[in-house]
């Protein structure tokens, strides 16, 4: 096979393995004033996955949620930690609560914008905007998987698991 000058391509060269931190092109560092204004072009393929705005419930009467027992290990430092988690399917997404993550000294990650936060009714939540996301293993009896949590302030609970 030949390009257009004429010189051999080799069509079987070794593909190139992206590293998940990495960004696609420079990013603006300034945040959007609006919270709900258009995220920036370009942004961390590990980012792209998340919504542009989260949804909390709460426990409620209709009985939509559900408390673990679970362990969360650290991808970094590989920590484990039991908690409890409150199983939300209210909600769009998972949490994890601002001041138990500094509790444990648990290491986090910058979004490039805030992700607005709202309540099942529509209200913004209290806590906030998210601008701070950890990688974690979650652990139930058998079953772990890879997650990525959004942090915020949750009042009594831990950690919520969501529908995400």
């Amino acid at each position: 096979m030949h390009n257009a000058a004429g010189d051999k391509v080799n069509k079987f060269t070794v593909l190139t393995i992206e590293d998940p931190n990495t960004i696609d092109s420079e990013l603006v560092d300034a945040r959007p004033l609006n919270p709900l204004a258009a995220a920036p072009l370009h942004r961390p393929k590990w980012e792209k996955r998340l919504p542009k705005l989260f949804s909390i419930s709460a426990l409620d009467a209709r009985g939509t949620s559900l408390l673990l027992l679970v362990e969360i290990g650290t991808m970094d430092t590989s920590e484990l930690h039991s908690v409890k988690a409150l199983l939300d399917y209210g909600a769009t997404g998972s949490f994890i609560d601002r001041d138990f993550v500094c509790s444990k000294g648990m290491n986090t990650r910058t979004l490039s914008y805030n992700i607005p936060v709202f309540n099942v009714d529509g209200s913004p939540n209290k806590a906030g905007q998210v601008s701070k996301v950890m990688n974690v293993v979650l652990c139930y009896k058998t079953h772990s998987e890879r997650m990525l949590l959004a942090i915020s302030r949750l009042g009594k609970q831990s950690l919520i698991l969501g529908y995400d």
